[in-house]
């Protein structure tokens, strides 16, 4: 009986490594960084703090017999949720952004993202810039002579939230493709989202792309369109970029409509030394308002899997007003590694 169980079990662990090696190949690909940052302006002035991040991803793919490509991606980033609102679901955990993609180069491919999946306009990711504004996301400044206020959102997207799916056509020409991405209905009686997008990379050193997303919000005056449009042109060792992103809701109140514009120039010293200046430009839809604006010049340094960055940010009526106290300046020193 103990030789027919071990004959058994040798057949048993034969045929999951039988079928493991079928089902393709998993990798792990990780980064780590180190960075330091600081502010200064009306209530800034707190010193300097430091930050570590961490991120492992693990990725599986194989082909099909009928060939179709699969990969699984699944990211692993400590406290990635802790200040989202899927904390409640994943508890802060470390599980971040994972899917599913089915594909390949006839008929496009189809992204099933259980968490951190992007909309048509959402995947031309970041403005042309590299997103300035984030650095003042949330911060504090003195309001009055005894309290503070927060610096708003300078910009909004259509998040995809989870179980979303993102389609990426095929080259129809040389260097054109399409895009189609939605979002399952969140609200009770309310609509799915549903978005669309063009690429063109045709020629050399151009890169144009453009998308339009529905908003759905909790109500019909919440609804509105994310649209967003980049472009891209490098000559020799300068890249001059620009984007303009326009967050329309519809509704009577247009104090959340957003549209924000943004260019960048990029110099490529060498190989591994890089300088960009860039610009980012918001105005809020309701009058009475300023126009925030940010300038910022950084450098980059890459050595192997090293990178080294340095930048510098000023940011005027960064709540959409014109007092002294909107106005914010940062700068930032990072070390990155890649393995």
């Amino acid at each position: 009986m103990n030789k027919l169980k071990k004959i058994g079990l040798t057949a048993l662990s034969a045929s999951l490594v039988a079928i493991s090696a079928n089902a393709g190949e998993m990798s792990v690909s990780g980064s780590a960084k180190i960075a330091t940052e600081g502010f200064s302006g009306n209530n800034q002035n707190a010193g300097t703090s430091f930050s570590m991040g961490n991120q492992l991803t693990f990725s599986g793919s194989g082909e099909l017999e009928n060939g179709l490509n699969v990969t699984l991606s699944f990211i692993l980033d400590q406290n990635d949720d802790s200040t989202t609102a899927a904390a409640p679901a994943y508890s802060g955990g470390p599980f971040d952004s994972h899917s599913v993609s089915i594909g390949n180069d006839s008929v496009g491919t189809l992204v099933f993202a259980g968490e951190g999946g992007s909309t048509a306009s959402g995947a031309i990711d970041t403005t042309a810039a590299g997103d300035l504004w984030d650095a003042f996301d949330g911060k504090t400044y003195n309001d009055t002579a005894s309290s503070s206020a927060t610096i708003p959102d300078l910009a909004q997207t259509a998040a995809a939230g989870d179980n979303s799916i993102l389609y990426t056509s095929p080259e129809l020409v040389d260097g054109l493709t399409l895009v189609g991405s939605y979002k399952p209905q969140g609200t009770a009686n309310r609509e799915s989202s549903t978005g669309y997008g063009i690429n063109y990379t045709g020629v050399e050193g151009l890169s144009v792309h453009y998308a339009d997303t529905e908003v759905v919000g909790a109500t019909t005056a919440a609804d509105g369109d994310n649209t967003v449009i980049k472009a891209s042109y490098a000559y020799g060792p300068v890249t001059v970029t620009y984007s303009n992103m326009d967050h329309d809701l519809g509704a009577t109140d247009s104090s959340t409509d957003i549209e924000v514009t943004s260019y960048a120039i990029s110099y490529s010293v060498t190989d591994s030394i890089s300088l960009t200046y860039g610009n980012e430009e918001s105005e809020k839809g309701s009058t009475g308002t300023t126009d925030a604006e940010i300038d910022a010049i950084s450098a980059s340094y890459t050595a192997g899997g090293m990178t080294i960055s340095a930048a510098m940010y000023d940011g005027e009526n960064l709540a959409f007003g014109t007092g002294a106290n909107e106005d914010i300046e940062y700068w930032s020193l990072s070390a990155s590694f890649a393995f």
